[in-house]
């Protein structure tokens, strides 16, 4: 066995991997990193689920390897734009009407919930998040989808769902198997990675409503955008804020509590708030298909 290199993502990278891209580099010295990344996916036949190329991993790791001295890339032809920062901004959008939306859920009426991802309606959706949640606006990394649910003409929550976490001690042992048994299929789990009622809107029992509504759509959602599957939904509660009432009312699963030392600490102590995991499978053989061969 050849000896690893680097580990990126999971992959393990060894010696005959970088001799191919130090060739394949000195075989295309005009291309640029990105043409560099595309002609790796095809020969690796690094490809999403949906077809496309895995350019931005690949990316990634030739970064990775250029850094730690393994092979020279090509110097970067564009001044590279500060991702983070550019993803943050917000479009303006018009006022919303915030007058006060109380009542049940059926004097609410008809609820519709609207996947709004390369929409129109997606600049609403993160301008919803960027006013009202108390975590702000940042674009999710990854698979993600996007939900905004409307009563009438009138936006009432929003919800955001994405890829899993990579690794999470927690989850690791609901499962009951290292995450190495599994982080190949970890794209079969979904992450609930923003989820709003607008403040205005007083309605007992909503938030739990949602939860359930968008738990049967999601599968088929995913499988339509990024042609697989989900079989397992996860989100995490901030204790200091929130009791995990809703979640408890859709029948999620509080599998138990972090450390609280966050995924950067590098100490033992708590530097971040407690949170809860909850859980909720989307089918019977969630495990099965989770630790499935890969």
């Amino acid at each position: 066995m050849s000896e690893v290199l680097l580990k990126y993502r999971g992959r393990a990278i060894g010696l005959a991997q970088v001799q191919f891209l130090r060739q394949l580099i000195a075989q295309h010295p005009q291309l640029s990193r990105q043409q560099l990344s595309y002609k790796v996916c095809q020969a690796w036949n690094w490809v999403q689920p949906n077809g496309h190329p895995q350019d931005m991993i690949c990316r990634g790791l030739m970064l990775a390897l250029h850094r730690a001295g393994h092979l020279e890339l090509p110097p970067p032809r564009l001044c590279a734009v500060n991702n983070v920062i550019a993803h943050r901004r917000v479009k303006p959008v018009a006022a919303l009407d915030a007058s006060p939306i109380e009542g049940t859920l059926r004097e609410l009426g008809p609820l519709a919930i609207r996947q709004v991802r390369r929409s129109a309606e997606e600049p609403l959706f993160n301008h919803l998040l960027d006013r009202y949640h108390y975590l702000g606006y940042s674009r999710p990394v990854g698979e993600h989808l996007k939900y905004v649910v409307w009563a009438g003409a009138r936006p009432i929550a929003c919800s955001s769902w994405t890829s899993a976490t990579r690794q999470l001690d927690l989850r690791d042992r609901w499962v009951g198997a290292d995450k190495a048994a599994y982080q190949h299929h970890l794209q079969l789990i979904a992450y609930n990675h923003r989820y709003l009622i607008l403040p205005w809107v007083k309605v007992p029992h909503l938030a739990s409503h949602l939860l359930g509504r968008l738990s049967r759509r999601l599968c088929a959602d995913w499988q339509s955008l990024y042609h697989h599957p989900v079989c397992l939904l996860e989100s995490f509660v901030d204790t200091q804020r929130f009791a995990g009432t809703c979640y408890r009312a859709a029948n999620w699963i509080c599998v138990g509590c972090s450390s609280g030392r966050g995924t950067r600490s590098k100490t033992h102590q708590p530097v971040t708030s407690i949170k809860q995991l909850w859980v909720y499978p989307l089918t019977v053989h969630w495990r099965r298909q989770l630790l499935a061969p890969p």
